[in-house]
């Protein structure tokens, strides 16, 4: 039996800022992390690719606010800082 990924334990060392901020990293990288584990089969961040996470905000986020796909973006170059990738996302 497979423990659940923690993604609080996998950005716990990256976070900063405020309580409330944290917590919306941490929300919002679960959400991506479900997405691309159901779409693309790939249950850990360690497993992704550019291309998984590029497919997110493209199709998931295409109908939400420019704010909420800020936010969004904050939380994809955090854990792309998290993987130690250079990868490059723009709104």
């Amino acid at each position: 039996m497979s423990k659940p990924f923690d993604m609080e334990f996998f950005l716990a060392g990256m976070l900063t800022g405020s309580h409330a901020t944290r917590q919306r990293h941490i929300h919002q990288a679960e959400l991506i992390q479900a997405e691309i584990s159901e779409h693309w089969h790939r249950l850990t961040p360690w497993a992704w690719q550019k291309k998984h996470v590029d497919w997110f905000p493209e199709h998931r986020l295409n109908r939400r606010s420019e704010a909420t796909r800020y936010y969004y973006l904050l939380t994809v170059r955090l854990l792309a800082r998290r993987l130690q990738k250079a990868w490059v996302f723009n709104l």
